[in-house]
């Protein structure tokens, strides 16, 4: 029995055939038009290439609600959605909180089924281009790598399911977890495939489609979180852990020589537009097509657009403050000069926000901050522009003092529900230009960018003993923004230290964080503890407010990260309906 397929998302392609077929006067008695049977759709390159574009939509990108940030050191959403669990010991096989919006088991494996059928099929279709065969056939190699990487992210070694399989076929769906190293290595041959077939770029109407850069670029990620401490632990006797014996240089060979392919190419370069570093480091993001972007999703305000303006904007601008940065995060950037910010210092600690790394400025919202125009109904309150998330002094008729609550605090008198817990906002990825209240945005999300790939460079290149290429790519990454290099002098431990802050702080919110810090086993120090937050008062002087700062260790989310939870959980509906899936330690 055929089955039928409805193609829901194929809009364009629906239209396309309503309009070939508007002066056929048998149309109204045929069957609708956005259902087919499967056979149409592999006679029909046009529906082959609709099949495909049907996958991008599964690679989840970064501007939704709850942020990966939030499940790390980064930030907190002010919500809940199972972000508590998934920071906690609460976190199981039966609720993995938040956490499954992310890893997305089920999903990626349905993903992965559909493209294991266009492989079933593809080789049969009747293209009249070969090119087109070819170039669909790279995407699909690419995109069923993309996914099985996401899995093995999260859990380590999964079923390899490489092809299709019907509810007849009983215990052949039953199938135990492949080894680490089998997964890595066939991700990084599904890339290599890809890479082959894929062109360097694309034309206009396909702008958005993988490239054969794409495919270098998630071959260096994978290789690189595999060479790395989770999956190389000593005495390791489950492959589907991770490595089980061989020589761990030879991974960070393979991981280094990935990144230098992708680097020789000569394709892509550090964004250096101006001679700010904050605006350098902000445009990255905010500039379309620059010459970092190795592949991006894009977003178009006149269809869906993005939200993460509205999602993550102050609340005194109508927006819903969403995930915002904790103070662990932020007292971790450096200063101006390089060298580490300090409470303890009297002066550092009088001033927190004068002299910080640039990329601060284009990643924080913070007390005092100038931002956009506020909204009709609070322009009169702020005419400037400028984020308040403390508390102030304030002389009222009577020459009395009133102490009154800034606008983007949770008591403020704009809207007093939705505010920031820890005294920031996030201003990363943020359209300056853009009514968030009413308006979606078109910033491109950065699947994969350069600075990634110089950063995976560097740390491999530091694992094989070469410091010297290691600190200049950490150092062209770095300039941009306009810190100091790392002098020549700064070597071994110490370069590793700096190398972690430069891609702790260069990629922060781009869903490296959490991958990091576990990769490196240090998850149970940087994400355990309390989510701490800043108080801001300002007393009234003569003519100035004098600010003092607190930093709050009580009152914004308690987390703990235990060793297991290095591994995500296999769910228990998974373990329940697979007798041969093995469950990851300690759970």
């Amino acid at each position: 029995m055929k089955r039928t397929i409805t193609l829901l998302s194929y809009s364009i392609l629906t239209i396309t055939i309503l309009l070939a077929s508007a002066c056929n006067k048998d149309f109204l008695e045929k069957r609708p038009l956005n259902e087919y049977t499967e056979d149409d759709v592999w006679k029909d390159p046009n529906m082959i290439q609709a099949y495909v574009n049907d996958l991008y939509p599964k690679m989840r990108h970064g501007f939704n609600e709850v942020m990966l940030g939030s499940m790390t050191d980064e930030s907190r959403f002010i919500h809940n959605y199972g972000t508590t669990t998934s920071v906690t010991e609460a976190m199981s096989p039966e609720d993995l909180g938040a956490l499954n919006l992310f890893g997305e088991w089920e999903k990626h494996y349905k993903a992965i089924r559909n493209c294991n059928i266009f492989f079933a099929q593809v080789d049969a279709a009747p293209f009249k281009d070969e090119a087109q065969r070819d170039r669909l056939k790279g995407e699909v190699h690419f995109l069923r790598a993309y996914f099985f990487h996401m899995l093995v992210k999260y859990w380590a070694g999964v079923p390899l399911v490489t092809q299709i399989f019907q509810l007849t076929d009983g215990e052949a769906m039953l199938i135990p977890r492949n080894g680490f190293e089998e997964c890595v290595n066939y991700i990084v041959s599904e890339c290599d495939k890809a890479a082959a077939l894929l062109p360097e770029a694309h034309d206009r109407d396909n702008t958005g489609r993988a490239t054969k850069y794409a495919a270098m670029a998630l071959k260096s990620r994978m290789l690189l979180y595999a060479a790395s401490d989770l999956f190389n632990r000593p005495g390791n006797s489950r492959p589907e852990l991770g490595y089980v014996g061989g020589d761990r240089q030879v991974r960070w060979k393979a991981a280094q020589d990935a990144a230098l392919a992708l680097i020789q190419t000569n394709k892509f370069s550090i964004y250096q537009p101006t001679s700010s570093g904050v605006d350098n480091y902000t445009r990255v993001f905010m500039d379309k097509n620059n010459a970092e972007v190795i592949y991006c999703k894009y977003f178009n305000k006149q269809l869906l657009g993005t939200s993460h303006d509205l999602y993550n904007g102050p609340n005194g601008y109508h927006n819903w403050g969403g995930n915002v940065p904790l103070e662990n995060f932020v007292e971790g950037y450096q200063m101006r000069d390089g060298t580490p910010f300090n409470w303890n210092n009297p002066a550092m600690a009088a001033k927190p926000y004068d002299n910080r790394d640039p990329r601060f400025y284009a990643t924080i919202l913070y007390n005092g901050a100038k931002w956009k125009k506020r909204p009709s109904d609070a322009i009169g309150l702020d005419p400037v522009g400028v984020i308040q998330t403390g508390k102030y002094e304030k002389r009222n008729a009577s020459g009395g003092v009133d102490v009154i609550s800034g606008l983007d605090t949770r008591s403020g008198p704009i809207e007093n529900w939705n505010g920031s817990y820890t005294g920031y906002y996030l201003r990363k990825f943020m359209d300056l230009n853009l009514d968030a209240q009413f308006f979606r945005g078109e910033q491109t999300w950065p699947f994969f960018r350069y600075a990634e790939i110089k950063l995976n460079y560097a740390e491999a290149s530091m694992a094989l003993g070469q410091d010297g290429p290691a600190r200049d790519a950490i150092n062209e990454v770095r300039t941009r923004s306009g810190m100091p290099a790392i002098p020549v002098s700064v070597t071994g431990a110490a370069l590793l230290e700096q190398y972690r802050y430069e891609r702790r702080y260069e990629l922060a919110f781009e869903e490296h964080r959490y991958f990091d810090a576990r990769r490196w086993l240090i998850a149970e120090t940087v994400f355990s503890g309390p989510a701490k937050a800043i108080e801001i008062y300002g007393k009234l002087n003569p003519d100035t407010l004098l600010y003092t700062y607190k930093v709050l260790t009580t009152g914004v989310q308690d987390r703990k990260f235990t060793n297991k939870h290095y591994l995500l959980p296999i769910m228990s509906t998974e373990i329940r309906r697979n007798s041969k899936m093995t469950q990851n330690p300690n759970y």
